[in-house]
């Protein structure tokens, strides 16, 4: 008697599947195992040069994130363009969670505002976390006879042309928020633009102007000296520490809410897990109170807003300002 395979096709088939087999679980064997991420240093770029409010709102996580991670977080500031440059550099790079991307509302603002903004908000990026954010404000001189923002807009339709405000730049949320008011209530106030916040806090310190819109986290030492005087503010709430200081929607103009954010956003494609492993880091970073107390004297306040909040934000906020730059005829080349 004969043992063995049969010469039958059933047989053949039966003995290649078997070596298959064999060879799958000896290849598997050799193969390492995927590492977990992150294996090497993670880059954060941030969008705008060191020592402004975006890089100052990054600089208060990266440590903690690094610890966290086992793998530093490295800042590279790229600044330049409104922001585009560092948009745009992270769009293009590789989804596997080593490069990050760090920035402000210009995020939302620069698709509409810049003829060659080359990305776009809502296919190039995996949105992370609004880390915090911070309304903006009208100021105005303290030796201003206008005292209140009634006072502005009655001024204002008195002497059409006349009155005039800066802001921080043209494009950025203050002057788009100051531009919605300009639009909503028909007023004809002229914008006078400074380079940078500096120049324009000086001059309306100064009485140089008749309003000032700026963001609440810049002035605050500012208001507190008494030096300008804040008459109305674009968050969906009062701040808390000025509480007399009525918003937009005190004052009867409806869905004009308008911040500057600060928040971390990752190229599309981006595994889910790495996300969610950020996500969970930075929700325990930023429960710390010794972090908040940072972000909050640097005029920020911790909202702390993951993936699905932060996409209903940027699905709001970009036609917003798309409506306000096509209203008020901005367009940079």
């Amino acid at each position: 008697m004969r043992f063995g395979f049969t010469s039958s096709g059933i047989g053949r088939r039966s003995l290649i599947a078997i070596a298959g087999a064999a060879l799958a679980t000896s290849l598997l064997m050799q193969t390492p195992a995927r590492a977990e991420w992150p294996e090497r240093p993670i880059t954060l770029v941030v969008c705008f040069p060191a020592g402004g409010g975006t890089d100052t709102a990054m600089r208060m996580v990266n440590t903690q994130l690094g610890e966290a991670f086992g793998k530093p977080v490295i800042i590279e500031n790229r600044g330049g363009a409104g922001g585009n440059i560092a948009i745009s550099l992270v769009a293009r790079a590789a989804p596997d969670g080593y490069t990050l991307l760090g920035c402000s509302s210009a995020f939302v603002v620069n698709p509409s505002l810049y003829a060659n903004a080359t990305y776009d908000p809502f296919k190039d990026f995996q949105p992370i976390m609004v880390l915090g954010a911070a309304p903006n404000v009208f100021v105005v001189p303290a030796q201003s006879e206008i005292k209140t923002f009634q006072d502005l807009v009655a001024k204002a339709k008195a002497n059409p042309g006349k009155l005039n405000y800066t802001s921080s730049g043209v494009g950025t949320t203050p002057f788009l928020a100051a531009e919605l008011v300009k639009l909503r209530l028909g007023l004809d106030i002229i914008h006078i633009p400074y380079a940078g916040a500096g120049p324009a806090t000086q001059a309306a310190l100064a009485g140089m102007v008749d309003m000032y819109a700026a963001n609440l986290g810049s002035l605050g030492a500012q208001i507190q000296a008494g030096s300008l005087r804040p008459i109305a503010q674009t968050g969906k709430e009062r701040w808390p520490d000025l509480p007399d200081v009525p918003t937009l929607g005190d004052l009867g103009l409806e869905n004009a809410e308008s911040d500057t954010f600060q928040a971390m956003y990752a190229p599309a494609g981006t595994p889910k897990p790495i996300i969610d492993k950020i996500v969970d880091a930075l929700n325990k970073i930023l429960a710390e109170p010794d972090i908040k107390e940072k972000y909050w004297k640097s005029g920020l306040q911790v909202l702390a807003e993951g993936p699905e909040k932060f996409k209903a934000r940027i699905a709001r906020e970009v036609p917003m300002y798309r409506e306000i730059i096509e209203k008020a005829g901005l367009k940079i080349k």
